[in-house]
């Protein structure tokens, strides 16, 4: 086993930064305390991310969670090894964390944090995983925190975008796939031309979304103008096994070979909102709920929208549920604080003889309160 124990470690820096070492035998960095714990601990904290984690974004969330705990056990706890870590020690980390982590965010550092101890467990580079005893913060969510548009906001928005340009009709394309098929972003920028294709009268999309599911959905017929009209301005029918959303060159006007990215496609999104004149940060995300939303106010089933949707559960899909909270104009107005009851179409006792009882009651009730103001004999007040 090699020594890398010597290799040099960079100045102090704040934790989020990472305190990193660069392992030329591995062509790769890892934390200064992975490092000191020799050539093993590096081969096995690496292999970790590499072997896995296939989903490359859940990998670069957990690297950098994984780094920033690193970074505090030397840094703030002042720890040099290991074995020096307990679970005290990653409780106070957590509960460190949700000072500046929403509950969500502070769940997945420390799923990171207990898996890459799971994986050195078992490469015996630890005896113990410090995090396995460490609990989270509870987090119960009903509805999801995705801002969502009306169906009268996400039509101006596509209204807005100009057709007059192959960049326009390449957004246009982009935001109506994810509106009208409730996609992902990062299904959608993966489609190929190929993934656009026609079954018996109708077009479908197939999509790859995330967990290696493969879904199909049919297209909405102006999801298919949408996007007829941008494959015949970019000249991409015949290059089936290309990408579909590819980014521009610079100000050009025409497009790359290369894949759209997610982040140019959340800028693209952000911009074309502004335009629009949607004042509210909204992200690719918005059309997916948007979507769900629109089509159960419609009138659409919850079991349709979780299929359509490509949800396990359809509790998932009640989080993009918006039709009490969205459309504020159809909900039924509130009662008057006074006087609601005789405003009210429906009398708060509906027989007649009840009603007559409780008038009966409430009339001797005034009269002999006004006796004793006037000091007569209630026999005299009664009809």
């Amino acid at each position: 086993m090699n020594d890398i124990s010597s290799t040099t470690v960079p100045a102090r820096q704040k934790p989020d930064h990472p305190l990193l070492v660069r392992i030329e035998s591995h062509r790769a960095t890892v934390p200064v305390l992975i490092a000191r714990n020799g050539e093993n601990a590096a081969r096995r904290f690496l292999e970790f991310f590499a072997a896995t984690i296939r989903n490359k974004n859940t990998r670069a969330a957990y690297y950098l969670a994984v780094n920033r705990f690193f970074a505090w056990c030397e840094l703030d706890a002042q720890l040099h090894d290991l074995v020096d870590i307990e679970p005290l020690h990653v409780a106070a980390y957590i509960e460190g964390l949700q000072n500046t982590y929403e509950k969500p965010s502070v769940k997945q550092h420390l799923a990171a944090i207990r898996m890459c101890f799971d994986w050195l467990v078992t490469g015996h580079v630890v005896a113990t995983n410090p995090a396995h005893a460490v609990r989270g913060p509870k987090h119960v969510v009903k509805r999801g925190k995705t801002p969502v548009l009306t169906a009268e906001q996400a039509r101006q928005l596509l209204d807005s975008i100009p057709t007059d340009t192959l960049i326009g009709l390449r957004d246009k394309a982009l935001i109506s796939v994810m509106c009208y098929a409730f996609a992902r972003i990062g299904a959608v920028v993966a489609m190929r031309v190929e993934d656009y294709y026609p079954e018996g009268k109708r077009w479908w999309l197939r999509l790859h979304e995330k967990g290696g599911k493969r879904h199909e959905m049919p297209c909405h017929h102006k999801l298919e103008a949408y996007l007829d009209a941008y494959l015949e301005a970019a000249g991409l029918c015949d290059d089936k096994r290309g990408p579909l959303f590819r980014p521009a060159l610079r100000k050009t006007g025409t497009l790359s070979e290369k894949r759209l990215s997610r982040v140019d496609a959340w800028r693209m999104v952000g911009k074309r909102a502004l335009a629009a004149g949607i004042i509210f940060p909204i992200g690719c995300h918005t059309f997916r709920a948007t979507g769900i939303t629109a089509y159960l106010e419609e009138g659409g089933s919850l079991e349709n929208a979780q299929a359509m949707a490509a949800h396990e559960s359809p509790r998932t899909t009640k989080l993009y549920d918006r039709t009490n909270c969205v459309f504020q104009s159809k909900l039924p107005p509130k009662p008057l604080e006074c006087g609601h009851l005789i405003r009210s179409k429906k009398p708060p006792y509906r027989s007649v003889a009840t009603r007559e009882v409780y008038f009966y009651s409430i009339s001797l009730v005034v009269v002999k309160f006004a006796c004793c103001f006037l000091s007569e004999s209630p026999s005299n007040f009664i009809l």
